[in-house]
């Protein structure tokens, strides 16, 4: 596999970028083999900047939903861009999205746009201590709802104090949940919940309805705010709400990644229990008004409404589930493919550090088929069974490479945290 390009650009920015790449698409905790840079996407594929072709389970990590490059989705973008979109006021579309959003989930009365994940997390976190007029947070250990300070998983240089006020409990965990409201008296602010248990590199898992449940009473019983960061699910799961799927809604929900296929903007939803607080705070970006992106989001949940999409997701995650695991068993590995069929997470069973993983994900690249060693991935509507059938045939290919290399394997320098090293 050529990587000429890619090395180059590289080499170029150690020079002019900290650490050479940040965030969640830096490769540093990828196989060394894996394309940094890439050069362009089309459907349910992608192009690395050295031309080599990758069906694509990341999906951007998560923003594209119906295929990248979607000529409706991208003409509405298009279109109105050619009449103005960063503006000195926004644009009618803030009102149409506002009011197209509020119809769709149940429990929203009102929107505030903004652009990343973050962005939304933050403004749910502010609102819900405008409203309440409290401090404390209770947020499940391990989960991820961004990088500001208060959450980053990787607090280098953020202040004890950006993350104080704040208590964890175990997602799916009652007797902890209870305990964290507990500790939290008459000071709690807010409940942060994702839907369904997608933390790095552990199994994922389903809400228990009776913890979700638990959840809402218990923000009722006490005033305080029930958050569902909907950030990465939101729309993948459900055309509402991810928590509706168990009859729970929130005050508030966070959403960002695929409602506009790709295109930059995310939102805070909310229902008139924190409408005071939301009119309260002060929230705002030189660039969370524009108007292109809210047009492809108008387009794009046209077709959540309107498509058949979330079912075609479900057939082609459990088709891909199903095959992994009788490929996986037939070569004698334990697969485990956990969470939501249509964002699976892949790990091997006795991979402490990831040596299996890493080798078989390096396999299925080399066959043109893009997958993560430790994040849950997501499938996309421009995906076909065919291509299903693709990272099927290659996984058959990459499980017998493993099971012929599998003994030779060394860990992996990389993980070492994973064990203690």
């Amino acid at each position: 596999m050529d990587q000429r390009q890619d090395r180059a650009l590289r080499a170029r920015a150690e020079a002019v970028i900290p650490g050479g790449m940040y965030g969640h698409q830096s490769t540093g905790l990828l196989p060394d083999d894996y394309p940094q840079f890439f050069a362009k996407g089309r459907n349910a594929h992608l192009w690395d900047v050295d031309g080599n072709r990758y069906l694509d389970f990341m999906c951007a990590y998560g923003p594209n939903l119906f295929g990248y490059g979607h000529e409706t989705i991208d003409a509405a973008y298009i279109g109105q861009l050619q009449h103005g979109d960063t503006l000195t006021g926004p644009s009618a579309l803030i009102v149409e999205l506002a009011e197209a959003l509020t119809a769709m989930v149940t429990h929203a009365d009102w929107a505030i746009f903004c652009k990343n994940g973050t962005d939304a997390t933050t403004m749910a976190l502010v609102t819900a201590r405008a409203q309440t007029r409290r401090k404390i947070v209770i947020r499940a250990r391990g989960a991820y709802h961004g990088s500001a300070p208060w959450c980053t998983p990787r607090p280098t240089g953020a202040l004890d104090s950006e993350r104080s006020h704040q208590i964890f409990c175990d997602y799916n965990d009652v007797a902890s949940l209870e305990a964290a409201v507990a500790e939290a008296g008459d000071d709690l602010a807010a409940i942060f919940a994702a839907p369904f248990k997608h933390d790095a590199f552990v199994d994922q898992a389903e809400p228990d309805p009776t913890y979700a449940q638990r959840a809402r009473q218990l923000c009722d019983q006490t005033g305080a705010m029930l958050v569902v960061d909907d950030v990465r699910a939101g729309f993948r799961l459900s055309r509402d709400c991810s928590w509706s799927r168990l009859g729970v809604q929130p005050d508030l929900s966070t959403w960002g990644k695929c409602i506009a296929n790709g295109h930059p903007i995310s939102a805070l939803l909310g229902s008139d229990s924190a409408r005071k607080g939301a009119a309260a705070i002060y929230a705002t970006g030189s660039f969370w008004y524009q108007a292109a992106p809210m047009a492809a989001a108008l387009e794009t949940l046209r077709l959540i409404r309107e498509t058949d999409y979330l079912g075609h997701l479900e057939t082609l995650g459990q088709h891909l589930a199903d095959g992994l695991r009788e490929r996986a068993a037939a070569q004698g590995f334990g697969f485990r493919v956990t969470g939501p069929v249509q964002m699976p997470l892949f790990l091997f069973d006795d991979d402490p550090d990831l040596r299996k993983g890493f080798h078989w994900s390096s396999q299925m690249l080399a066959q043109g088929v893009y997958v993560h060693p430790w994040h849950n991935m997501f499938m996309c509507a421009a995906m076909t069974l065919e291509d299903m059938d693709q990272a099927l045939n290659a996984a058959d290919v990459a499980f017998k490479s493993l099971k012929k290399d599998g003994p030779g394997l060394q860990p992996v320098a990389k993980m070492a945290f994973l064990t203690g090293g």
